[in-house]
């Protein structure tokens, strides 16, 4: 049976990493962003992480309000690069220099079990690895994800614990 994204299309579980830390309400940014991913042709949201406050890291600015969306979509890796940054700018991001502050930041964290390295995207992420912010919400929900190319999770999260995050429940 073909997908909302065309025939032949293969049906992928993707997790995006959400942030915000300049303009006012993080937790209803995040929860707009939500929505706005919900609404994404070829996207179906399965699951979102808690929200967690965390310190930036590698850059300056207020705190962050972080989480994870699990969704399930047959849009390709690009095509759903794409569409978060899309609704990124529709939020107001703006990219003036890198780990600038920004009203809003959805990061494609993983695609499946796919590789890739490529000018505009590299999944896994790069640094998934290295951000609490990032393997604590992830790993809410995804406890046992076996990530290609990297220890075990709960192995990396351990090595972190000098990064202070802190739960602040659902979005």
């Amino acid at each position: 049976m073909p997908t909302a994204a065309g025939k032949g299309s293969r049906e992928v579980r993707a997790f995006v990493g959400l942030g915000a830390n300049l303009g006012g309400d993080l937790a209803a940014t995040l929860r707009l962003a939500l929505r706005d991913l919900q609404s994404l042709s070829g996207c179906e949201l399965v699951a979102v992480s808690s929200a967690y406050r965390s310190a930036p890291v590698d850059a300056g600015g207020p705190d962050y309000l972080n989480a994870v969306a699990e969704l399930r979509t047959c849009m390709k890796p690009l095509e759903l690069l794409d569409a978060l940054q899309a609704i990124e700018q529709a939020h107001g991001r703006e990219r003036p220099y890198v780990n600038a502050p920004r009203t809003l930041d959805l990061d494609l964290l993983l695609y499946g079990q796919d590789q890739l390295s490529e000018a505009r995207l590299s999944v896994p992420h790069p640094r998934l690895h290295q951000r609490a912010f990032v393997l604590k919400p992830l790993l809410e929900l995804a406890p046992d994800l076996q990530v290609p190319g990297l220890p075990p999770l709960q192995e990396c999260l351990l090595a972190l614990q000098d990064q202070a995050i802190e739960c602040q429940g659902a979005l």
